[in-house]
């Protein structure tokens, strides 16, 4: 099976399209995706709603792309309460993602951000996406609530998935992850965000 290619046939379900909630998410075959996942309150509920409201009438595959991007966007700004801003949180977050490459999922970069996280990653056949996500939310949710001393849910239900169609996207990808702490002026230069793949390989 080729690293790359176009999963859009007739049958949408047949191909390995689903939706969980209001977002299409891509898992019918071991390809490269770029996943976010962010914090609860990242964004506030009322933001969310407008947005689908007002994307309604588009294409559904354009709807996600557009919607992705307003969300990266937004998410720059570090609304809520930014729990993995704490290094300790971060950390766990990171180790967490770091536990099951090459075991679940070969990861190709990643990124913990104050209030979200970004990877790039192909799961191994016999695992599906979906599974391997809530895993990795439901153990860093409950690890991030005993140290923070509260309860309540920790991440955002949805995840955003973007299945990777060429090299240069590959490519593009793993630029943009590496690059968001320093979009978000978090840093100067990637590999100096310790929480991701930019700083992992200047340490190897």
């Amino acid at each position: 099976m080729p690293l790359f290619g176009d999963p859009h046939r007739k049958n949408l379900r047949d191909a390995g399209w689903h939706s969980r909630g209001y977002l299409p998410h891509f898992d019918g075959a071991a390809k490269p995706q770029f996943v976010t996942f962010h914090l609860a309150d990242s964004i506030p509920r009322h933001v969310l709603q407008h947005w689908r409201d007002e994307l309604k009438t588009l294409n559904r595959e354009y709807e996600r792309i557009v919607l992705q991007r307003r969300i990266e966007h937004y998410l720059d700004y570090g609304y809520g309460e930014a729990f993995l801003k704490r290094s300790d949180i971060a950390e766990m977050a990171q180790d967490s993602l770091l536990k099951f490459d090459g075991i679940r999922y070969q990861l190709f970069a990643w990124v913990v951000m104050p209030n979200n996280v970004h990877t790039l990653l192909t799961r191994f056949e016999g695992f599906e996406l979906s599974n391997i996500l809530q895993a990795i939310k439901s153990f860093t949710a409950h690890q991030a609530n005993k140290t923070l001393g509260r309860t309540g849910q920790f991440w955002m239900l949805e995840c955003f998935d973007r299945y990777i169609r060429s090299e240069k996207h590959f490519d593009s990808a793993v630029t943009y992850i590496e690059n968001n702490p320093v979009k978000a002026k978090l840093c100067q230069r990637p590999e100096e965000w310790p929480f991701s793949s930019a700083s992992f390989k200047q340490r190897k």
